[in-house]
């Protein structure tokens, strides 16, 4: 049976987890929801976060995907373990544009060690919501590695 997200708290834990990291602190980046399974991260727009044609860059976009999916998968994890990110596969489908970037991530399928995860990368406008990436990444369960949390 796969692991749920049914310990009490889970939402903290993942917010407290989520606040750690610098990566996501540094870009702007907030956590706007969790679930079990799912989260979904905001990134405003920001000239310095664009490449050479003013879109958002790649690499922001996949930093965000990446985390949103991270954290979907530890939704399922026991509490006294952590998650690390083993491989994922970036579709970039249109120019980043907008005011936000909001990445929508949910969990495929969850096993006792390795979660397989999608996240969708969505540039909002207040008038539109605009599919820009796709995002497919495999995370691991660590467990008494030192790295819990």
């Amino acid at each position: 049976m796969p692991p749920t997200s049914s310990e009490p708290g889970f939402r903290d834990r993942i917010a407290a987890s989520f606040a750690r990291q610098a990566m996501m602190s540094t870009l702007g980046a907030r956590l706007l929801l969790v679930e079990d399974g799912i989260v979904e991260i905001e990134l405003p727009f920001r000239p310095e976060l664009a490449q050479q044609h003013g879109f958002l860059h790649a690499g922001a976009i996949a930093s965000v995907l990446d985390s949103a999916c991270g954290y979907a998968a530890y939704t399922r994890m026991p509490v006294d373990t952590t998650v690390l990110s083993i491989e994922f596969k970036l579709n970039l489908l249109a120019p980043a544009v907008g005011e936000r970037l909001i990445a929508r991530a949910r969990v495929i399928r969850a096993g006792r060690t390795i979660t397989v995860t999608q996240a969708d990368g969505f540039m909002r406008t207040a008038e539109v919501e605009r599919h820009v990436a796709t995002l497919i990444g495999t995370m691991m369960c660590v467990r008494d590695s030192g790295l819990a949390g």
